[in-house]
């Protein structure tokens, strides 16, 4: 059985949607996330290069194992057109067992 604190969700920001559906059907394909949701667009206000910049974004919550963290963080990288990409994990605390154990048995052919 999965304990919840092995499942991570995973923020990643897209600078449109094309991008974000792309880089969310990558992540399936390849096994290194179980589900990826493109939410909807949102504003994103932040300094960048001494500039205060005023984007529109598409988010991606990804669903993944800390087992495959790494993996999943090197393919954004390499695939992601930001310089910097915004890659952010965080546990997840609790969850339907049903569930957190299908994240786990979708995304194993990469542990």
């Amino acid at each position: 059985m999965t304990t919840p604190t092995e499942i991570l969700i995973v923020w990643c920001n897209c600078p449109d949607h094309a991008t974000a559906t792309q880089l969310a059907s990558g992540l399936v394909k390849e096994k290194l996330a179980a589900c990826v949701n493109v939410l909807p667009a949102v504003e994103s206000i932040y300094h960048w290069e001494n500039r205060l910049e005023n984007a529109t974004e598409v988010p991606l919550m990804i669903k993944t194992t800390r087992a495959n963290y790494c993996q999943l963080e090197n393919w954004l990288q390499t695939h992601h057109p930001y310089t910097i990409a915004e890659i952010i994990a965080t546990p997840v605390t609790a969850g339907l067992p049903a569930y957190l154990n299908w994240v786990r048995t979708a995304t194993a052919e990469n542990i």
